[in-house]
């Protein structure tokens, strides 16, 4: 997800932006990937490529769009078990670049079977064995890749963040459940980051069909005793997705952070500290 290289992953618009198929709930990864990636095309052709994109790092447009479409390219090699062809080093027309790639990936995950064995980042680290990846990570992973860099690129340009796919609540709260489920426990398994002081509960202020909380703790696969400190972080499916991913600060006005056997004041401190240490690639 990030602002990393492929392995470690992640104006005004014209026209609506493009909607996940209905009915409400009907719609598949690869439905909302598909819109995402329309989005994301549409949004390229109008905006600048040298505007500076503040959330991540020193990228400007152009560098945001050669990731996203490095990453499609290199996870359809992922999900179809290939080494993928490199696509150089550019100069590159960003719009007819991301098209290819956007439609190369779709592609490839609409033909393979779901359920086929994949590379995955899930079974990084593990035993060969072990692991269980399949093609469906990906329609998970590379829809929730361009959903956090749809709101980068439309952010940068200073356009709405949340119309369109942007705008479903659904699809930030799995981003969120996604770095609970693989990210954080993937960056624990690869020794990256410590296992977390603390457990680390999200939980939606928006209402949504999914109240239960969003517990981190790296994947423990101990429970942490009922008595045990806890930071609770309380916000919009958007905001809490976007934090995560080190979008929005911790100290942000709509996030409500609070400790549960600790003072708050520590609880923010413990917050920040596990955003810093790093959540995601």
């Amino acid at each position: 997800m990030g602002t990393k290289t492929p392995e470690e992953l992640t104006g005004t618009h014209h026209g609506p932006m493009p909607q996940p198929p209905d009915p409400r709930g009907a719609a598949t990864d690869l439905d909302v990937l598909a819109a995402l990636q329309a989005a994301f095309a549409t949004t390229v052709d109008t905006v600048d490529p040298d505007v500076p994109v503040p959330s991540c790092g020193r990228w400007r447009v152009r560098h945001l769009v050669v990731h996203l479409a490095r990453v499609h390219h290199w996870a359809a090699g992922q999900a179809s078990r290939t080494r993928e062809t490199p696509l150089g080093r550019g100069p590159f027309d960003l719009p007819v670049l991301y098209r290819t790639c956007a439609e190369e990936l779709l592609t490839t995950l609409r033909r393979l079977d779901p359920a086929a064995h994949a590379w995955t980042l899930s079974d990084d680290g593990v035993p060969r064995e072990q692991q269980t990846g399949t093609v469906a990570f990906w329609h998970r992973r590379q829809k929730l890749e361009t959903l956090v860099h749809l709101w980068d690129l439309r952010a940068a340009a200073g356009l709405a963040t949340d119309v369109g796919p942007l705008g479903d609540a659904t699809q930030w709260w799995d981003a969120v459940r996604e770095v609970a489920e693989v990210m954080h426990p993937r960056q624990v398994r690869l020794g990256r980051v410590a296992a977390p002081p603390v457990a680390l509960v999200l939980r939606r202020g928006d209402g949504g069909p999914e109240p239960v909380d969003v517990v981190l703790d790296g994947g423990s696969a101990v429970a942490p005793a009922p008595a045990s400190p806890r930071v609770v972080v309380t916000g919009r499916a958007q905001d809490l997705g976007l934090m995560v991913w080190g979008r929005v600060p911790t100290a942000s006005s709509a996030l409500a952070v609070a400790g549960e056997g600790m003072a708050d004041d520590d609880a923010h401190a413990a917050l920040a500290g596990l955003v810093a240490a790093g959540l995601t690639p």
